[in-house]
């Protein structure tokens, strides 16, 4: 078409934190931003995760930081945006992928697990964005990582299903009150291989059985899967795109009737 031009999927020469970057899919996410040629530093609570994380990072390029922090102090993650201004300086991309989960039933969960699932994975999506917004350069973007529990029911979450539902509905109002500065998007991922769950979703397990037959592409994701959808809601390829819930789950979700 005359006119029109390619705008690259990458985010080389960006600058990005990812919270929760240092296990899961958000170190998969933080790693991958790194080979694509970004500069990148991945924060959690775990002083270890961070610094083995932090040299993944340096590994494929990336300059970095190691810091610390936890999304229910406001002043840690306060302290993760200054260490980043100072290293990188500047922030163009912020993901939220912490995460806690209560397996317990609506009529059993007690209120400190209820509490402890939303302050991590609500309110602490809340704080990342308070904290991190007022820093970030112009076309920015924030990337909230949310789950099919958002919309599928799952039994025995009703914590983690009625947060992941709030983070959804918290992009699409950060994504209008924060434009056109910043871009806000969400993933929300289907069952993805992580060293976490390894173990869970093992192969010849009744569970992932159950998943492959239910799943189009008939198999569980591998977490380096997940990146190319980060990497694409965080580069100027997508800089239309901005209060949606990108799902990345091998066709699971639309497999349920």
């Amino acid at each position: 078409m005359d006119g029109c031009t390619h705008t690259p999927v990458t985010v080389a020469d960006k600058r990005a934190v990812v919270v929760g970057g240092t296990s899961g899919l958000g170190q998969a996410i933080a790693v991958g931003f790194a080979a694509d040629g970004a500069d990148v530093i991945a924060t959690s609570r775990d002083e270890q995760k961070v610094e083995e994380t932090a040299d993944l990072l340096e590994d494929r390029g990336a300059t970095t930081a190691r810091v610390t922090c936890d999304v229910t102090d406001r002043e840690s993650l306060e302290r993760v945006r200054e260490v980043a201004e100072e290293t990188l300086g500047g922030i163009d991309i912020v993901v939220a992928s912490q995460g806690a989960i209560s397996r317990e039933t609506v009529l059993g969960i007690e209120d400190d697990d209820w509490e402890f699932v939303t302050s991590v994975a609500l309110d602490g999506v809340r704080r990342v964005t308070q904290a991190f917004a007022p820093a970030m350069e112009d076309d920015g973007s924030i990337i909230n990582i949310s789950s099919l529990a958002a919309r599928l029911s799952m039994a025995n979450l009703p914590a983690y299903s009625a947060v992941k539902g709030g983070v959804e509905a918290f992009t699409r109002a950060a994504a209008k009150e924060l434009a056109p500065e910043i871009r806000v998007n969400a993933i929300a991922p289907g069952f993805f291989i992580t060293p976490q769950n390894a173990d869970t979703y093992a192969e010849g397990t009744e569970k992932r059985e159950r998943i492959d037959e239910r799943t189009p592409l008939g198999r569980v994701g591998e977490r380096e899967e997940l990146i190319g959808a980060a990497i694409y809601l965080s580069s100027d390829a997508s800089s239309f795109v901005t209060g949606e819930v990108l799902t990345v789950d091998g066709g699971f979700a639309d497999s349920a009737f």
